[in-house]
């Protein structure tokens, strides 16, 4: 991430409605909530499911 990611912030009186119209406007692939049209979400979808269930799998260990 350090090498890939970007991160920006913008102060805004009402962050929820910049937050809407950015969400509308980008294709942002990691947020599936919102990012439906993205042609990753079906593969990020799967992966995360993956994960959560090597996650479950794993030994509790104390």
């Amino acid at each position: 991430m350090a090498e890939n990611a970007r991160v920006r912030w913008v102060e805004h009186p009402e962050a929820w409605t910049a937050e809407a119209d950015l969400i509308a406007r980008l294709d942002l692939p990691l947020n599936l909530d919102q990012s439906k049209r993205n042609a990753f979400r079906p593969r990020l979808k799967e992966l995360r499911a993956q994960a959560r269930q090597r996650a479950r799998e794993r030994p509790v260990t104390s």
